[in-house]
């Protein structure tokens, strides 16, 4: 069931995500485009590699977080959970972003005062959750030098997203799909890929429930990176929390059983993430019976979308929190409630990482 929408991007965007999960009529007219995009984006690609454009080198090691396939597959809880998981092997990372919708080009410091349309709402809800340094910026080589002369103890740094960001050189780069792999396997606009599957990487993260076969054969496992370095993760949410008094918690299983109780308790699902279906799939899980409203990705709520909802509560992503909480008239409406999602993941990664990282020596 779906809550009517306040506008069409979304439709246009499911529209266009499920034209590129298989090589259909639009898939194909669109393909010759695609090998020039490819053509491109390898001959940019060699140019850095074969120092005609320059990279910049931090002095510690960097770790990219990135994706192939465009839009959400969940990078921001992996980045989360990678920065908790390096914390707490007793190493010091920092944290570099675009900040999706930031309008400075000069490296800007996340902190207290920061907010979403300063900022983005990805590297707020990284700040808020992990206390570590966070700075975002155009130019990320530039960025993570400014980080690193505001807090010089920072070992190690972390790039949300920035996979094809080759000004700055790497030193690990993580791959991130989600369960729908990677689509019809073509680039854009034939598909949903920025770069091949065959690309190198040093690991491969899926967001998925399961690890297929097929999932693993689609998204390259086994040849550009083997299945040893290959890791499942899942998102999980327990509990939701009241947007205007975060004290007030309850779990999903309350609430889902609440709902059996009162048939008509009305919830709906919002989320202004690259893959709502994701939200609403776990929500589904936990028992819930949720009107879906999907939203455009870093949806900024200023167009009010939940005003002529008829909704007893309003379940919603954290980083759709993060831009709610800085409008009065939402930050204020008791339906609204956040449900805080954590990663999971074999520890092994991070002690790969933490492996890989440590003892270089770097000029």
């Amino acid at each position: 069931m779906s809550a009517s929408a306040p506008s069409s991007p979304p439709a246009l965007e499911a529209r266009l995500t499920r034209a590129w999960l298989s090589r259909g009529p639009l898939a194909c007219a669109l393909w010759p485009l695609s090998l020039l995009f490819r053509a491109l984006s390898g001959v940019r690609a060699a140019l850095y590699r074969a120092g005609v454009l320059k990279a910049g080198r931090l002095p510690v090691p960097v770790v990219v977080v990135g994706n192939i396939f465009i839009g959400g597959t969940g990078k921001t809880p992996l980045t989360i959970w990678l920065v908790q998981a390096l914390q707490a092997a007793g190493m010091r990372p920092g944290v570099i972003s675009r900040g999706h919708g930031s309008k400075d080009t000069a490296p800007r410091l996340v902190d207290a005062a920061a907010t979403p349309s300063l900022v983005g709402d990805e590297p707020l809800l990284i700040w808020q959750r992990c206390g570590c340094p966070v700075m975002v910026g155009r130019d990320r080589a530039a960025t993570g030098q400014a980080l690193l002369a505001l807090h010089p103890e920072l070992d190690i740094i972390l790039t949300d997203d920035g996979l094809q960001h080759y000004a700055l050189q790497r030193d690990v780069e993580i791959i991130l799909f989600d369960g729908r792999g990677a689509g019809n396997g073509w680039l854009l606009p034939a598909g949903p890929l920025r770069e091949p599957v065959s690309r190198r990487r040093d690991f491969t993260v899926i967001n998925a429930p399961q690890l297929t076969p097929d999932l693993l054969a689609g998204v390259g496992a086994g040849r550009s990176a083997s299945l040893a370095d290959t890791f499942q993760m899942t998102l999980a949410g327990e509990f939701a929390e009241q947007l205007c008094d975060r004290q007030q918690r309850r779990s999903l299983a309350a609430l889902a059983a609440e709902q059996a109780a009162r048939p008509t308790l009305r919830v709906v699902a919002a989320a202004g993430i690259g893959n709502p279906g994701r939200f609403f799939a776990m929500l589904t899980a936990a028992g819930l019976r949720v009107q879906e409203l999907p939203l455009p990705d870093h949806h900024d709520f200023l167009d009010r979308p939940f005003a002529a909802l008829d909704a007893d509560l309003i379940l919603m992503t954290e980083k759709d929190a993060v831009k709610c909480a800085q409008i009065e008239e939402l930050r204020d409406d008791p339906r609204l409630w956040v449900v805080p999602v954590t990663a999971r993941i074999d520890a092994a990664l991070a002690a790969h990482i933490v492996e890989k990282c440590r003892g270089r020596t770097f000029a």
